[in-house]
């Protein structure tokens, strides 16, 4: 008797329940999405033929079809505008997301207050706090508009029974992992129900024109929480950044289908609230007479925004056989290759038995490889005792060979500089256009950006262990 022939509904089937990745084997990570432990097996579909329907919107040429419903509105808040490529479109719906505490509620209630006018309602729904919560902190920071209503749901049957109600522009819900649907089975903020209620609020978006914003919550290592699908579905995706020790917090856009995703918005938290800075250098900076040792300036690119940051370096002769390496705001492998490149293509071996710590001013955090130049300055004054120039930036990635590389954006980085006063600088060779009154000096490898320490001070750094003695 001939064997039965396995067809596809007999077959097993699995799913990854993050990205929706199928596969007719199960496997322990996802190849598409790289999440551990979520393929699943489901019943394979049987092979169906759609029909072709009846259409519901012609398709016009490209160039007949109207553009202006897709213009965007400001949201009242110029920085957040920014990250978002002008403001809201109608229909659009942004995921916020941002560790606890960072100050996502603050903002988005100020947002909605500024956003909210005759012609246009704003519903915030909150399902973390109650009503009475929001209220006071909408007293606060004086986000109070007659336009502006609140709901305390965490059904989300209730909140579109509110859209029915209020029929606003603007949506704000403050968190998608708060709302379920009592129509699938899960607690609230699980895979199946994040996915549930964001489908649900973006066909609502998009059905009515309404701008939606979503907060979400984040994991321990800084990714979105919840099925990684929820990004895919929204049009933006921005981050609230910030360290909850200092005032400067940052939105970046991850994701943007209306505009570039290589702005950045800066602001500041405080007692009375969030506001925008729209030259946040400030923050950055330790006013200072005279130049200390230890201490360099270098010009960050946040998106296509230029900021002037100071890097802080302190040396001291360690008292443990394994000498500390501290850091805060810089990425201790950076500072750590500095250090090597200092002591075998610098010459200055006294770095390697000292305790080093090394930070920056004002939270802000420094990856790009265009401060490095400017943390070898800051740990060789440090280790020399003498204090660099008064008025001078450091622009250039440092090469392990001891070689400065040019980086992007060196004009920019210069004019930002300029404007705030600075006269002195080193960068890599072929700048461009130089401001002018700026002097410039091209350097090509670490030892030529050292001759900056002036010598009689520079001698005194101790090369090796017969010179300590």
């Amino acid at each position: 008797m001939a064997a039965r022939t396995k067809t596809a509904k007999d077959r097993p089937a699995f799913r990854c329940t993050e990205c929706g990745w199928q596969t007719a084997k199960w496997l322990g990570r996802c190849p598409e999405c790289q999440a551990w432990g979520t393929v699943e097996e489901y019943g394979a579909p049987a092979v169906r033929t759609t029909a072709p329907g009846r259409v519901t919107t012609s398709a016009l040429p490209i160039g007949q079809v109207d553009g202006r419903q897709a213009t965007a509105r400001s949201t009242g808040v110029p920085e957040l505008d920014r990250v978002l490529g002008g403001g809201l479109v109608p229909g659009a719906v942004v995921l916020l997301a941002g560790e606890p505490g960072v100050g996502k509620s603050t903002l988005l209630l100020d947002v909605a207050a500024k956003s909210a006018s005759d012609e246009h309602r704003t519903l915030y729904v909150t399902g973390e706090e109650s009503a009475s919560q929001v209220r006071l902190r909408a007293d606060r920071i004086k986000a109070i508009d007659d336009h502006l209503y609140l709901a305390a749901e965490t059904d989300l049957a209730a909140v579109l029974g509110h859209l029915d109600a209020v029929k606003p522009s603007l949506l704000i819900l403050d968190s998608v992992q708060t709302v379920a649907s009592p129509e699938i089975d899960g607690a609230p903020g699980g895979m199946a129900q994040v996915r549930e209620v964001a489908g649900a609020l973006i066909r609502a978006s998009k059905e009515r024109g309404m701008s939606t914003l979503l907060v979400g919550h984040v994991t321990k290592d800084g990714a979105i929480a919840g099925p990684r699908l929820l990004e895919h579905l929204v049009d933006v995706v921005l981050s609230f950044e910030g360290d909850r020790h200092a005032r400067l917090r940052l939105v970046r856009g991850v994701k943007n289908r209306y505009g570039a995703t290589d702005e950045v918005g800066c602001f500041e938290l405080h007692d009375e609230g969030i506001t925008g800075l729209a030259d946040p250098s400030g923050l950055f900076l330790t006013r200072r007479d005279e130049p200390v040792p230890g201490t360099c300036l270098t010009v960050t690119l946040e998106g296509r925004r230029p900021l002037v940051a100071e890097v802080q370096a302190l040396t001291v002769d360690s008292q443990i056989p394994s000498p500390r390496r501290t850091t805060s705001g810089l990425e201790t492998s950076r500072v750590s290759m500095m250090l090597a490149v200092l002591e075998q293509r610098g010459r200055i071996s006294a770095l390697g038995k000292r305790d080093i710590y090394s930070a920056t001013v004002g939270g802000v955090k420094l990856s790009e490889p265009a401060a490095d130049l400017a943390i070898a300055l800051a740990l060789a004054s440090a280790a020399s005792d003498t204090p660099l120039p008064k008025n001078l930036v450091a622009i250039g990635e440092v090469g392990l060979a001891g070689e400065v590389r040019r980086v992007t954006g060196v004009q920019r980085r210069l004019a930002e500089a300029h404007r705030l006063g600075f006269t002195h600088a080193l960068v890599p060779g072929d700048p461009g256009k130089i401001p002018p009154g700026m002097k410039v000096l091209e350097v090509a490898d670490i030892g030529d950006a050292l001759r900056v320490l002036p010598r009689s001070r520079r001698r005194e750094a101790p090369r090796d262990e017969e010179e300590r003695r």
